[in-house]
């Protein structure tokens, strides 16, 4: 294989890396008896005016500093800040796949100072394919706004010499077990779109996580893995660099600011065209009055010119919408995936 060094075959394949090894039982009952407490809801929280202006309202995000959803959180963190009138940061809590930034969203008091900008992986994937998920994303989170919608786009190193889909899958072929795939993060939706096309495809090729898009972009420019479901943003900036190419996107249909990547289905791969988003999900029991002030105040940033231009850049729509409408979505992306988990044997591991 010319090029870089490849991915060296000797990596675990899906079923181990799904085993989050890491979760002990002593703190997997730790964080059950926290996240209990932290459900009970108070009256206190209701009835405290929201927000106070000298408090800091926390956006966690479960992945690395330095990757496009990391940009999207500070740029709506920035602005939320100026609707609100009280500072507003972003966390990171990169790692178990999102796992960690969920639970410490879960264990937080329902007050509206902390809540989680998420892919709908969280929601959606994690809870089917992990078995360490201890979180039920219809009982333990409140929906507080969609935030971006926005496809992943299959992109391949430059020294593999591919040009398309249907090229992609002879060139594993013909290297069965030497071609690693990134994703930032096992379960997350990088990762189901990939595990999804190697065994739609019958291919035989390697999954290696990380923490994050940024984390994955480096072993990724690097060469030391082969291709990458990316999110957008970050394709388009692995692109510029000239050792990535974009083969097509994984949606239904092709995006208004890709509009020369054909996607998946259009090149013969169906099944993973699903679209992908993100959303903003605060704990269990917040009140209804800081609820519909926060999502408000996020339809507001969402609506704003600069924040729109700022996630287009990206190939992502900013988008808002209410509580009611990000409960809907986030049971039908459900269920969804669920019968896509189903069709490709993928268990709980």
């Amino acid at each position: 294989m010319s090029g870089p060094t490849p991915f060296m075959p000797s990596r675990r394949r899906f079923s181990a890396r799904l085993a989050l090894s890491a979760w002990s039982a002593a703190g997997a009952l730790g964080a059950l008896g926290a996240l209990g407490a932290s459900l009970r809801p108070s009256s206190a929280w209701a009835a405290a005016p929201f927000p106070d202006k000298g408090r800091t309202i926390r956006i966690v995000l479960g992945l690395a500093a330095g990757g496009a959803s990391d940009a999207q959180a500070r740029f709506v963190a920035t602005k939320l800040a100026e609707v609100l009138k009280t500072p507003v940061i972003v966390e990171n809590r990169p790692g178990a796949s999102f796992i960690l930034a969920t639970e410490e969203v879960i264990r937080s008091a329902p007050d509206g100072y902390t809540f989680m900008y998420a892919p709908s992986s969280v929601v959606a994937q994690n809870p089917q394919t992990l078995a360490n998920v201890r979180y039920d994303p219809f009982k333990d989170l409140t929906p507080l706004s969609l935030g971006a919608r926005g496809p992943l786009v299959l992109t391949v190193h430059t020294s593999v010499p591919a040009r398309t889909v249907q090229e992609l899958i002879s060139y594993i072929k013909a290297h069965p077990g030497q071609t690693g795939y990134a994703s930032f993060g096992t379960g997350t939706s990088s990762h189901i779109y990939g595990e999804a096309f190697v065994r739609q495809a019958g291919l035989d090729a390697v999954h290696v996580p990380y923490k994050g898009g940024a984390d994955a972009a480096k072993d990724f420019l690097a060469g030391r893995v082969q291709f990458y479901f990316d999110a957008a943003p970050n394709a388009i900036q692995n692109t510029a660099t000239g050792k990535v190419r974009m083969l097509a996107v994984a949606a239904p249909q092709r995006s208004p600011m890709l509009p020369d990547v054909p996607t998946m289905g259009e090149q013969g791969a169906s099944g993973i065209d699903m679209p992908s988003w993100l959303g903003f999900y605060g704990p269990a029991h917040m009140p209804a009055p800081v609820v519909g002030t926060l999502n408000a105040a996020l339809a507001q940033v969402l609506a704003m010119p600069a924040t729109r231009e700022f996630f287009r850049q990206g190939a992502y729509e900013a988008e808002s919408s209410s509580p009611a409408e990000l409960a809907a979505l986030t049971r039908a992306t459900y269920d969804q995936w669920g019968q896509t988990i189903r069709k490709l044997g993928l268990t709980k591991q």
